[in-house]
C-alpha cells in the first residue's frame, strides 16, 4: 500500500497498489477475491442504493477528506445495523431454548440476555421505587418530600421518556403513529445486578394512517444496563505514610478531650504507629484576654503533659488561635502553613474514636493529587433513647443496628494531602472576590468539590465511631450545611422505633 500525501495531518488517502480485474482484486491467496465499488462523481454514501456497495471492500475514487468520512459514518451504520441484527437472532434463541430448561420459559429474563432482577431474602433488602414526574421527583438526596427535577435527573428523565415513545412507533408504524402527551407517573429504581429499571405510565396519542386519532393510557417497562465493568487506574499508594491528625477543640469541647486522648493513645502510642497528633486550641477573644490568669484549656494541657511524660517516645504538640468566626477552612489555613506539602493530614473530631484500621485506611484512600477521603462514619445513638430503661453499655461503641447509624450528614472528618489543599486554596482566591465572607459559611468538603479537579471519594468507615454527645449548629454556616447540621443531630438521638417507643410511653403516661 502507497500512502499518499493529504490536505490535512490527520487525514491520509490510500493507493492500492495490487491488480485489479474487473469489479475483483486479486488476494494474496487463490481463489481469494477482493469487491471493490466505484463512485460517481460527487456522490453521497448514504444515498448509494447499489448492493454492490455496502458488500465493497474497497471504494474509490476518494478525493477529498471529507468524502472519507461520509464513507467511515456509512460503514460503521451498517456495521452497527449487523450488530443489532446479531443480537435479535441471539435474543429469539435464547427464548428458545428457554422452554427446554427445568423452569421453562420462567428462565429467560426480561430483557433477554440481562441479568435476572435481584431477589429481596428480607424486607431489608428490598429496593425501593421511587416515583417522579416530568416537573418533580419524591425521594430527594435532603430528606425532603418534593424537590424539582433538574440536572442529571431532569436529562434522565427526559432521555427515559423518549426512548419510550420511539420504542412504540418502532413497534407500531406504520400502522400507527404514537405521539406523547403527558407523563402521567413514573417509577425507577437502580438494580445492582442489573442496572436502572423504569416504569412510566404515558397519555398517548395514537393516529392512523387514515389521520384519525385516540387518546389513551398505556404502562411501559425499561432497562437502563449496567455496562461492561471498567477498572479504573489508580496510582500506586502504601501503609507507609506518616498521618497527621489534627484536633481543632474549642471550649465547649474541652471535656471530651480526655476520652479522646485515652482511645487515641491506645490505638497509636501503644502500637507505635506512624501518626502525629496535633492539637489546635480555638480561643475566642475574651478567652484569650483570660489566658493568663485561667486557662480555659488549662486541664487538656496538663493531660498533654501527662501522656508525653508516660511515653517518652510520644511528642502531642499544639497551637492556639483566637478568632471570633472559627470555621474548618481557618483552622486548615493555619495547619497548612505549618506543615511540608507532602504532609498527610487526618482532620477529626473531639469525638472521633481513631484506630489503627482506620488510619491506615486514609493511607490507601487518600491519594496525592488524585483523590481525598471523606468517611462516613458510625454515630452512636443517645444512650438514653437506645436503652430506654436498660442499663446503658459502659464499653465501646458497638457497631450494630439498634446502637447507631452512619451519619450520612457529617463531613467534619477527612483524610487529604496538603499540597492538594494549598492548590484548591489558591484556586478558591482566584475565583472569589468577598473571600472572608465565604470563609466562614465553606467547609473542606465543599472546598474540594468546588474549586479541585479532584475525586471526591465519600464511604462508610466501620473502622470510624464516635460516641453520642449533645452540640448546637453553628448559626454562621450557609443554609445547606446548617441544615445538615441539625439533620445529624436530629438522627443521631435514636432510630424511629426507639424514639416511638419514648413517645408512646410519654403519652402512656400523660393520660394517666
Amino acid at each position: 500500500m502507497e500512502v499518499l500525501a493529504a490536505e490535512k495531518e490527520s487525514v491520509a488517502v490510500e493507493e492500492p497498489g495490487e491488480k485489479c480485474e474487473g469489479n475483483d482484486v486479486m488476494g494474496a491467496k487463490p481463489g481469494l477475491h477482493y469487491h471493490y465499488f466505484e463512485l460517481g462523481k460527487n456522490t453521497d454514501p448514504e444515498k448509494e442504493s447499489d448492493a454492490r456497495f455496502d458488500a465493497a471492500f474497497t471504494v474509490h475514487p476518494v478525493l477529498d477528506p471529507v468524502q472519507i468520512y461520509r464513507l467511515h459514518r456509512h460503514f460503521a451504520r451498517v456495521e452497527l445495523e449487523r450488530t443489532y441484527q446479531e443480537i435479535q437472532q441471539l435474543q429469539l434463541e435464547i427464548q428458545n431454548t428457554s422452554s427446554l430448561s427445568a423452569d421453562g420459559e420462567l428462565s429467560a429474563t426480561w430483557p433477554t440476555g440481562i441479568a435476572a432482577a435481584f431477589q429481596p431474602k428480607t424486607r431489608f433488602e428490598v429496593l425501593r421505587w421511587d416515583y417522579f414526574t416530568e416537573e418533580a421527583a419524591f425521594a430527594c438526596v435532603d430528606g425532603t418530600p418534593k424537590c424539582e427535577l433538574q440536572g442529571a435527573d431532569a436529562a434522565d428523565v427526559a432521555d427515559v421518556v423518549a426512548a419510550a415513545i420511539e420504542e412504540l412507533n418502532h413497534r407500531y408504524q406504520p400502522v400507527l403513529h404514537v405521539r406523547k402527551q403527558q407523563l402521567l407517573n413514573g417509577y425507577r429504581r437502580f438494580d445492582p445486578t442489573r442496572g436502572m429499571e423504569y416504569t412510566l405510565d404515558l397519555q398517548l396519542e395514537m393516529v392512523t394512517q387514515k389521520g384519525y386519532s385516540r387518546s389513551l393510557a398505556k404502562r411501559v417497562h425499561l432497562l437502563r444496563p449496567l455496562s461492561e465493568v471498567e477498572i479504573i487506574p489508580m496510582p500506586y499508594v502504601t501503609e507507609a505514610s506518616r498521618v497527621n491528625v489534627i484536633l481543632p477543640l474549642t471550649a465547649p469541647e474541652r471535656d471530651y478531650a480526655a476520652r479522646f486522648l485515652e482511645v487515641y493513645a491506645t490505638a497509636a502510642f501503644e502500637n507505635a504507629e506512624n501518626a502525629v497528633l496535633t492539637f489546635l486550641f480555638i480561643y475566642d477573644p475574651f478567652e484569650a484576654q483570660q489566658v493568663s490568669q485561667n486557662d480555659v484549656f488549662g486541664a487538656v494541657k496538663a493531660r498533654i503533659a501527662e501522656y508525653e511524660r508516660r511515653y517518652t517516645q510520644v511528642k502531642i504538640p499544639w497551637i492556639s488561635v483566637k478568632t471570633d468566626a472559627p470555621s474548618q477552612i481557618k483552622v486548615m489555613d493555619i495547619i497548612s502553613k505549618k506543615h511540608p506539602v507532602d504532609t498527610l493530614f487526618f482532620v477529626a473530631g473531639v469525638s472521633t474514636e481513631v484506630t489503627t484500621e482506620f488510619l491506615n485506611r486514609c493511607r490507601m484512600n487518600t491519594i496525592n493529587s488524585w483523590q481525598v477521603f471523606f468517611p462516613i462514619h458510625f454515630q452512636g445513638y443517645n444512650p438514653t433513647i437506645a436503652f430506654h430503661n436498660q442499663p446503658s453499655p459502659l464499653s465501646s461503641l458497638d457497631l450494630v443496628r439498634d446502637a447507631g447509624h452512619f451519619d450520612r450528614d457529617a463531613f467534619n472528618e477527612a483524610c487529604f494531602y496538603n499540597a492538594d489543599y494549598m492548590a484548591a486554596r489558591t484556586r478558591m482566591a482566584s475565583d472569589v472576590q468577598d473571600i472572608e465572607d465565604i470563609l466562614e459559611t465553606m467547609d473542606t468538603y465543599d472546598l474540594f468539590v468546588k474549586y479541585s479537579n479532584l475525586h471526591v471519594f465519600r464511604a462508610v468507615e466501620p473502622a470510624l465511631l464516635q460516641q453520642y454527645r449533645p452540640h448546637s449548629c453553628n448559626p454562621r454556616l450557609s443554609e445547606e450545611q446548617y441544615h445538615r447540621c441539625v439533620q445529624s443531630s436530629l438522627e443521631g438521638l435514636g432510630s424511629r422505633a426507639q424514639l416511638a417507643m419514648v413517645l408512646f410511653e410519654q403519652e402512656q403516661g400523660n393520660s394517666t
